[in-house]
């Protein structure tokens, strides 16, 4: 054996001291390789949540909390975890026991191993929900526990349909220093049910999140998975100071809007280390439908999305829009890595949305087998109703695009403006989209900007030379 083992060393150095051609090619195919199907940052930045410290977070965006005063279990309210017994009255009594400590330390409401099947219920302020590991909140599948509420003013009417909306499973409205988190437990919208309402067309009211926030200050969400929300999962709206940071959200793909998070006319939001799948966008930024957000002019501003991966076989990794009447700026999207999707980065808008989208950068995405790497859309004719107005078209400027590999893409980027639109700074900048056909060309129109170090060669819409100065070569 240690023959053995001399002979086949000496054979080792005998070959790295005179190597054939046929190594030399091997090792520069496989160099080769590597060069187009690595990402140029570590995979760990591509891929969810790591142990290891990051480089950058925007994690300070929460102000951190004092531990809570008041810790409980919902089985002290009564709950039993066996998967059949209703718990939304001892949910209910639970955060109502814990508004007493809300001046006066806060509260921290535990929910153990076990699976607590709820309708739906409030949070309040200066309080912690927090599930153990092997926990499942599980969403009851009677309607009547998910009650009808207001539409909100910055979209007129609900969603889906006319009047008000079922409530989410966890809601809250006009709260401050809130923390959902645990040991990674669960949290089970049962979607199936509204899902096939949708389909049948026999939905009545606009389903439910499984999470929103209403007007609420200084949040963080983490380390839970979220899964089969009825609609959007996760929806901040009109609120400030919010984390959301190493969840991990699944749907099945076929399920009808059920977006990763919404974060809705809201500001200084941080989205960062999280793993998703779902049937619609995985991050879709918002601001408000038609007139009625033109209205209520309740912008997002200061979000911040990064070290986001996953899959939507119908929409897009990230999203902007299309409900952005109320305008979006300051957003920075990075590290983002998409698969087997419709699109990787899409804008959406359309006449009667007005609003603006301005001062965006969109940066290291990294995309395998996404139909259409970029895109910007129009056309849907989804209005609230009678009242928007056609004239009411969206300005965008200062938008780049920049350091992004796709591999297998089918289809050129699609960029589709809105008539009468303006665009002013639009940047693409180092794109790669290997696999696309020569033959296939960038579609553009009522687009205007400049790119440099593309491939395939963009479209002349995109030629600008106004713009070349700062979207030159870095």
């Amino acid at each position: 054996m240690e023959s053995d083992k001399t002979t086949f060393a000496a054979l080792f150095l005998t070959t790295l001291k005179r190597p054939s051609w046929a190594l030399l090619f091997l090792l520069f195919t496989l160099l080769t390789f590597l060069s187009l199907h690595l990402p140029a940052r570590p995979v760990w930045l591509l891929a969810g949540p790591h142990p290891g410290p990051y480089p950058t977070s925007c994690a300070a965006f929460f102000r951190d909390v004092p531990p809570r005063k008041v810790v409980m279990s919902i089985q002290d309210f009564g709950g039993v975890g066996d998967g059949t017994t209703s718990n939304t009255e001892s949910f209910r009594r639970a955060v109502q026991y814990m508004q007493r400590f809300q001046n006066r330390g806060g509260g921290q409401l535990n929910i153990p191993a076990g699976t607590w099947l709820t309708g739906s219920f409030n949070l309040t302020s200066n309080f912690t929900l927090f599930l153990e590991h092997g926990a499942v909140i599980l969403a009851s599948q009677d309607p009547k526990e998910w009650p009808i509420i207001e539409a909100l003013p910055s979209y007129g009417r609900g969603r889906e349909r006319l009047g008000g909306r079922h409530i989410s499973l966890i809601h809250g409205n006009d709260i401050s220093n809130v923390v959902i988190t645990g040991q990674n437990g669960t949290v089970d919208g049962q979607g199936k049910m509204w899902w096939e309402l949708w389909w049948n067309r026999t939905l009545e009211h606009t389903r439910g999140h499984l999470l929103e926030l209403i007007n609420s200050d200084n949040v963080l969400i983490s380390n839970l998975t979220f899964r089969n929300s009825p609609f959007w999962t996760i929806h901040p709206v009109y609120c400030r100071n919010v984390v959301i940071k190493g969840m991990t959200i699944l749907a099945p793909l076929n399920a009808p809007n059920t977006d990763g998070i919404d974060p809705d006319s809201s500001s200084n939001v941080c989205i960062e280390d999280n793993y998703i799948e779902s049937g619609d966008d995985l991050v879709a930024i918002k601001s408000g439908w038609d007139q009625y957000g033109i209205n209520v002019a309740h912008p997002s501003t200061n979000i911040i999305v990064r070290r986001i991966s996953g899959t939507t076989p119908t929409c897009s990794g990230v999203g902007i829009g299309s409900e952005m009447s109320g305008g979006i700026s300051n957003i920075i999207i990075e590290n983002l890595h998409v698969w087997d999707s419709a699109a990787g980065v899409r804008i959406k808008s359309d006449k009667g949305r007005g609003g603006y989208v301005a001062n965006v950068s969109i940066s290291d995405i990294r995309m395998e087998r996404v139909k259409i790497p970029i895109r910007f859309s129009r056309g849907s004719n989804d209005h609230p109703d009678d009242g928007w107005d056609p004239k009411a078209v969206p300005r965008f400027k200062d938008i780049l695009i920049s350091n992004v590999v796709s591999i297998n893409s089918t289809k050129a980027p699609v960029l589709e403006g809105v008539e009468g639109s303006s665009f002013e700074g639009l940047c693409f900048k180092n794109i790669t989209l290997h696999g696309v056909a020569l033959s296939k060309r960038w579609r553009c129109e009522y687009v205007s900007g400049f790119a440099t170090e593309v491939f395939p060669v963009p479209c002349l819409e995109l030629r600008n030379n106004s713009y070349s100065s700062w979207c030159s070569p870095s």
